[in-house]
């Protein structure tokens, strides 16, 4: 069988100790540092992608309403090119005087 290992359990639960820290305060700061980097970009990435969900939203509804605008201008253009039709031909057929002198 393996011996067991002593465990030593202490109250820090940073990998640095105090008296570590002050014998080398640059090591215990650059920690720190790495650690407060760490938690900064965490966060950054949250919010991130918070933005490109409501991104999403906003340009599926823009395209909504794009869509509807497009549909609209369609119908306009139907309508349009079917009065066209008949006015030109009950100018044809001499049905409209004309008021121009």
């Amino acid at each position: 069988m393996a011996a067991k290992k002593d465990v030593n359990v202490s109250a820090n639960p940073l990998p640095i100790s105090f008296s570590q820290f002050s014998k080398d305060p640059i090591k215990g700061t650059m920690f720190l540092v790495i650690i407060g980097i760490t938690v900064l970009y965490v966060d950054i990435r949250g919010n991130f992608n918070n933005q490109i969900n409501s991104q999403d939203a906003r340009i599926t509804n823009l395209e909504y309403k794009d869509s509807l605008k497009t549909q609209a201008l369609i119908e306009c253009k139907t309508a349009l090119s079917s009065t066209t039709t008949k006015l030109e031909t009950l100018d044809a057929m001499g049905a409209i005087k004309s008021s121009v002198k």
